[in-house]
């Protein structure tokens, strides 16, 4: 019962972390926490070895729609890589209480940050121009302040692996509200970058023996048959519900967890 229970949680979790770009971990962090009394660091370093596996058949499938910005993607991946490695020595230090408080808050203010999204994103003197045509043949074209990204990208990188969840809920709405990335291109450049990301992540999480090998087996089989359809699922739906899934997403998940 108990490895279906998992095998569900990575497939709910791969589904909708590819669909909004944020690779599950949002979901499976707090998920394991609620059902075992693991440490803290345990459940975090278990998440990132799970992102490998879930944004690796995502990254695949949104590579076929030919919807990522490798350019941009590669260079905040790149950013992340020292944050990752504190991110984990950290995590050890830090005490149940302390992390749903914070984990829950910050889901909160990623949540609050896209409801009250405008309706073009804020222009933060533009250095860098993108022009993406997708397997379909519709093109994207965007401009965004490439330093101001890579140094939100250094920050992200410590708070992914600190709390375990690959990065993507920073880096969407950031990609969305400030770096005006269309929403279609900023989830499939999500998933490649969390996919750098989290190999990174889950070799730190692997050196302080952060990582539940007999948990992330059944997680990953799930993982992956959820992020397949959920990337395959998020070319065919409107950029307004993909937003509204991911502001209603990290609600439910920050309440739940700050009164747990």
């Amino acid at each position: 019962m108990e490895n279906i229970v998992l095998l569900s949680i990575g497939m709910i979790a791969a589904m909708f972390g590819s669909l909004v770009g944020l690779g599950g971990g949002f979901i499976i962090v707090p998920s394991l926490a609620l059902l075992y009394s693991y440490p803290v660091a345990d459940i975090i370093g278990t998440s990132m070895a799970v992102l490998v596996f879930s944004s690796l058949t995502s990254t695949f499938v949104f590579a076929k729609q030919k919807r990522i910005d490798y350019k941009s993607g590669g260079l905040f991946a790149f950013a992340m890589v020292p944050g990752s490695i504190l991110g984990a020595w950290i995590a050890d230090f830090i005490t149940s209480k302390a992390f749903f408080i914070s984990f829950g808050l910050f889901m909160l203010l990623m949540a609050i940050s896209l409801i009250v999204k405008p309706s073009k994103g804020i222009s933060l003197m533009p250095t860098t121009n993108r022009t993406i045509v997708d397997s379909t043949g519709k093109e994207y074209s965007y401009s965004f302040n490439l330093k101001v990204g890579t140094f939100i990208a250094i920050l992200v990188g410590f708070l992914s692996s600190l709390f375990g969840i690959g990065g993507g809920s920073v880096m969407v709405p950031t990609m969305v509200l400030l770096l005006t990335f269309p929403v279609h291109i900023a989830t499939a450049t999500s998933s490649f970058f969390i996919l750098i990301t989290a190999v990174i992540g889950s070799i730190s999480h692997m050196m302080f023996d952060h990582i539940l090998w007999e948990k992330v087996l059944f997680l990953a089989l799930g993982s992956v048959v959820g992020g397949h359809f959920g990337a395959k699922i998020a070319a065919k739906v409107p950029e307004k519900t993909i937003l509204g899934v991911l502001s209603t997403c990290l609600i439910v998940v920050a309440v739940r967890l700050m009164f747990n």
